[in-house]
């Protein structure tokens, strides 16, 4: 009979000390680039139903990919790897106030979530927390690994969604910018997947060095 043996994990130097990285952070990467690429796929199906297919039947099918969307984001948020813990908690909490104030929205008009926020853009106030901690995934990305595609959609945003709010977009760049939002977003989660895990889990000495430093506090 023989004996298999398994290699060991690799050994990387951190700011703070050796560290490995095992099956559950590699899970949790995995899950954060799934939940990217659902909520991309999701944002870009509803973005071609707005401008290329704009009429009853299909702005009503942009609610659910919406909450596919928002829901997969979530997830993303709950399994991203960010230094900074109170940022990481802020950012979850800007995704629930986002996702509380759509399903408000989607029920209490009787018209599509899409035309209710298209035409009330006092409703961004709301949803534009889900979006705020988007971008904020996107301005992590684009520091972290200086991604092109995030650094656009660090700016594109808020360029968009404030535009809008305040009335000073015309509804030509309004849909450019959406379209390159959605390509932009593609682009990103699709990257992502070839990306090596190792680079999304980051120094784990610093997430440790960190814990300890808020334990000795308390």
């Amino acid at each position: 009979m023989t004996t298999q043996t398994l290699s060991p994990s690799p050994v990387y130097q951190g700011q703070f000390g050796e560290f490995t990285i095992n099956q559950s952070d590699r899970t949790g990467v995995i899950i954060y680039r799934a939940g990217l690429m659902v909520a991309a796929l999701s944002f870009a199906a509803g973005t071609v139903l707005a401008l290329f297919y704009n009429n009853p039947a299909t702005i009503q099918a942009i609610t659910p990919l919406y909450t596919c969307f928002s829901l997969a984001l979530g997830v993303s948020l709950l399994t991203i790897h960010i230094y900074m813990a109170p940022l990481h908690r802020l950012l979850q909490v800007f995704w629930l106030i986002g996702s509380i104030s759509a399903f408000i929205f989607a029920h209490v008009d009787s018209q599509p979530f899409a035309v209710t926020v298209y035409t009330n853009p006092l409703t961004i106030l709301g949803i534009g927390f889900t979006f705020a901690a988007l971008t904020g995934i996107y301005f992590k990305e684009a520091f972290c690994f200086n991604r092109l595609e995030t650094k656009v959609l660090t700016f594109t945003v808020p360029l968009l969604l404030l535009g809008h709010l305040v009335g000073v977009l015309s509804i030509q760049l309004e849909q450019i910018l959406l379209g390159v939002w959605a390509t932009l977003f593609l682009v990103f989660a699709l990257r992502k997947t070839f990306q090596a895990i190792p680079a999304d889990i980051g120094d784990k000495s610093v997430f440790a060095y960190l814990k300890a430093q808020s334990s000795a506090k308390v």
